[in-house]
């Protein structure tokens, strides 16, 4: 068996009851846990873990942001299409209704924000629900 130094350290108040808490969730002194811990921090892999460890989470975000830009791509060339094909195949109105279906379309536009902020608000997507549509058995 090893002999051990003492050694004295002042903690800040909460640092020390999360040392407690810490050791008496793991059943462990309060002396075992400070020393692995010192131990982990002096170790001379640690640095490499701590990179390893933070580049693992930046793939993830890498991978997270990759499919946000998917999505939005996606969402954009809906959007373009849809716009695109309502403009070659809706004939323009006759210059005598512009004015009645201008007042007609801000009510309109008003009640399809209202809609889109209640969706929004439920969590419900449409992207879901067209997967949903074409796998109905999922």
């Amino acid at each position: 068996m090893t002999t051990k130094a003492r050694l004295s350290v002042y903690l800040d108040q909460e640092l020390m009851r999360a040392l407690a808490a810490y050791a008496d969730r793991r059943g462990q002194s309060r002396s075992l846990i400070a020393e692995a811990a010192i131990a982990s921090f002096l170790s001379p892999d640690g640095d490499e873990r701590r990179e390893a460890a933070m580049t693992k989470r930046i793939d993830r975000l890498d991978r997270k942001v990759a499919r946000l830009e998917r999505d939005l791509g996606i969402s954009v060339e809906m959007i373009a299409l849809f716009v695109r094909f309502w403009l070659t195949s809706t004939p323009p109105p006759p210059e005598s209704d512009r004015t009645v279906l201008r007042s007609l379309g801000g009510d309109r536009y008003d009640a399809f924000i209202d809609a889109l902020g209640r969706r929004l608000a439920s969590g419900r997507r449409v992207a879901q629900e067209v997967v949903e549509d074409r796998n109905p058995s999922e």
